[in-house]
């Protein structure tokens, strides 16, 4: 308990610091006319309006993540290694988070590349762009379990016939169609365990982490996936997109505002002048960060939801409970943060009021 309260804390922190370089490091590039100087570089180099968008991009991200990569290696390595979280080696650590850093550096530069061809398009451009990364947003979720799990992962069909039986029936019950199950290789790289059913349609499937298989009874098994069912049961993949899609219209029209505002401010040709990209960061991370505790809400509740589905569906609330204390085991969880830091930053309802619901249950 100490120790997950400990590690939640120092978390924060550096959560919190890691905020604090981003937007120094944001506003300094700003200020001191580096964007101008970048952007003014970029069209030497080329007259293309994406290159010189490109390189703008390019030169200030490489800048922002050497910044924070001591701040990266303590967070997602030193720490979790120093309270039992990972083993994985550091070079393997290291490979993963270059992946990562790949696919989103390039899913960031495409979506940068969007917003400045359509600021030369259209005053619409916002809207536009919200649709455009709604649908981006739509097929990543359909090709996850396809194209990107397996290159953090090895998958490999669940070899317990029973169990995959068992667990393929409770799929069917819930009305939830699957391709299989299959099994990715955590142990590998850390104790935490989870499961999943990822994808949508044809590539929908069950996910379990191997360390959930060693560390579980398979009631307990049966009942996360019950969990995970739930959302699927609920409909909350697409509720949740639609209400990304929401968020991402305001956003987008909130940013449109703030990048015309900065125009003035700071010296731009137009709003569709690169050298506006670190504004228009700062906008859109302020923006990230004023939603963060109404998206977090909307989580919350439908993860209650979905705990009263997979107790209504098992009638097993002694292996909801002990399911919920193996997972505050393995993973380190926080089981009662104060109530603040749960409305703000909590995805799920905090483990104690969880298992309290669960023993409620049973009264």
């Amino acid at each position: 308990m100490l120790d997950a309260t400990r590690y939640h804390r120092l978390q924060l922190l550096l959560a919190l610091l890691g905020l604090v370089v981003s937007i120094a490091y944001l506003l300094a590039v700003l200020l001191t006319g580096v964007g101008h100087a970048v952007a003014s570089w970029a069209a030497q180099v080329t007259s293309a309006r994406w290159g010189r968008v490109a390189l703008v991009v390019l030169l200030l991200g490489a800048g922002h993540t050497a910044l924070r990569l001591p701040l990266g290696l303590v967070r997602g390595y030193w720490l979790p290694r120093r309270f039992g979280l990972l083993h994985q080696p550091l070079g393997g650590w290291l490979a993963d988070r270059l992946k990562a850093m790949l696919i989103g550096g390039a899913l960031g530069l495409a979506a940068v590349e969007v917003v400045y061809a359509l600021l030369e398009l259209t005053p619409f451009w916002w809207l536009v762009a919200a649709v455009v990364f709604f649908a981006a947003q739509v097929a990543l979720t359909a090709v996850l379990p396809v194209w990107i799990v397996p290159l953090f992962y090895r998958l490999v069909p669940l070899a317990d016939d029973g169990l995959r039986e068992r667990l393929l029936a409770l799929a069917r019950r819930a009305g939830v169609d699957t391709i299989g199950v299959f099994v990715a290789d955590q142990s590998k790289k850390s104790r935490t365990a989870n499961a999943a059913v990822v994808g949508l349609g044809r590539t929908r499937r069950i996910i379990l982490f191997d360390t959930l298989l060693a560390d579980f009874p398979g009631e307990e098994i049966e009942w996360v996936l019950a969990h995970e069912l739930g959302h699927h049961v609920h409909g909350d993949v697409r509720r949740g997109l639609l209400v990304q899609g929401a968020l991402m219209v305001v956003t987008a029209w909130l940013a449109a505002l703030g990048l015309d505002a900065g125009v003035a401010l700071f010296g731009l040709a137009g709003p569709a002048d690169p050298a506006g990209l670190p504004w228009l960061a700062l906008v859109a991370l302020a923006l990230g960060l004023v939603q963060l505790p109404l998206g977090n809400g909307f989580s919350r509740r439908i993860e209650r939801q979905a705990d009263d589905f997979a107790l209504a569906t098992t009638g097993n609330a002694p292996a909801f409970i002990g399911a919920m204390e193996r997972l505050a085991r393995l993973n380190l969880a926080e089981r009662r943060p104060s109530r603040l830091k749960e409305i703000v930053l909590y995805s799920h309802p905090a483990l104690d009021r969880r298992i309290a619901r669960a023993r409620a249950s049973l009264a």
